[in-house]
């Protein structure tokens, strides 16, 4: 029996214990007020001090890195709007100098066209000058071959009188015959 009463007596105590575990449990879920108190006021100061020494910081450090962001933002922004006008720039630049090039251009096949005829109209003018210079030379070089031609058929011409008449004819009438020979024949003098 002993053992009998040892189970029974152990069973008895370990009832006595879930009793007052159970009795213990109900003083934890009842609510006491100055337990509620102090725990609100823990809580509250948690948050106070989180919010001063962590949320704070945290915020200042996030604000730095927008400022930092946007500013890079408006750097590269105006960098690009730089680049932009700089870019604008040199296309006006490059349109102006091809105009210029087009003027230049222009210019220069009109001087090309103008000296070309400067050059051709001197050409002519020397031609016509030369073409000249050459009918006075034939016209001379003719007038002086009919001279020649006068006093060699004027000489021949008094030989021939010579003999004929028997006689010497003096100047005025050997320049008479001369003449009147040449007039017959169809030279002009």
């Amino acid at each position: 029996m002993n053992t009998l009463g040892f189970f029974t007596s152990t069973l008895g105590f370990l009832a006595q214990d879930a009793a007052q575990e159970v009795a213990e449990n109900q003083d934890l879920v009842t609510i006491v007020p100055w337990t509620l108190i102090a725990q609100l006021c823990n809580l509250f100061i948690q948050l106070l001090l989180i919010k001063r020494f962590l949320f704070k910081p945290i915020r200042e450090i996030l604000e730095k890195r927008k400022a930092a962001a946007d500013a890079a933002i408006g750097d590269a922004e105006k960098a690009k709007e730089e680049a932009l006008s700089m870019k604008n720039s040199y296309e006006t630049s490059i349109r102006s100098a091809k105009s210029e090039a087009g003027e230049i251009i222009a210019n220069a096949q009109k001087n090309a066209a103008s000296q070309s005829e400067a050059i051709i109209r001197e050409a002519n003018e020397q031609v016509v000058a030369m073409k000249a210079k050459a009918e006075k030379d034939i016209a001379q070089e003719r007038r002086k071959a009919v001279n020649e031609v006068k006093d060699e058929i004027g000489s021949m011409a008094m030989e021939i009188a010579g003999k004929v008449i028997g006689r010497e004819i003096n100047e005025k009438d050997h320049a008479k015959l001369i003449d009147e020979f040449i007039n017959n024949v169809g030279v002009e003098s």
